[in-house]
């Protein structure tokens, strides 16, 4: 009886699972996606670093001040 049971419940627990994905799908990550192809060159030309002193200081002044 347990073993019955045990099948039924496998199965309807599949069949619930199934439907619930039904319609979802791997996002597409691959570097040969058009999207990615199709951007402009400038973005990804390099690595623009920024001043981390006066990203401190601007934080600073927003916690004390608390203006925007």
């Amino acid at each position: 009886m347990m073993f019955g049971a045990g099948i039924v419940s496998s199965s309807w627990g599949y069949a619930i699972g199934r439907q619930a994905l039904t319609g979802v799908r791997q996002p597409e990550t691959r570097p040969s996606n058009s999207a990615t192809a199709n951007r402009s060159g400038d973005e990804s030309a390099g690595l623009r670093l920024l001043d981390e002193d006066k990203i401190i200081n601007d934080v600073k002044a927003r916690m004390t001040d608390g203006s925007d």
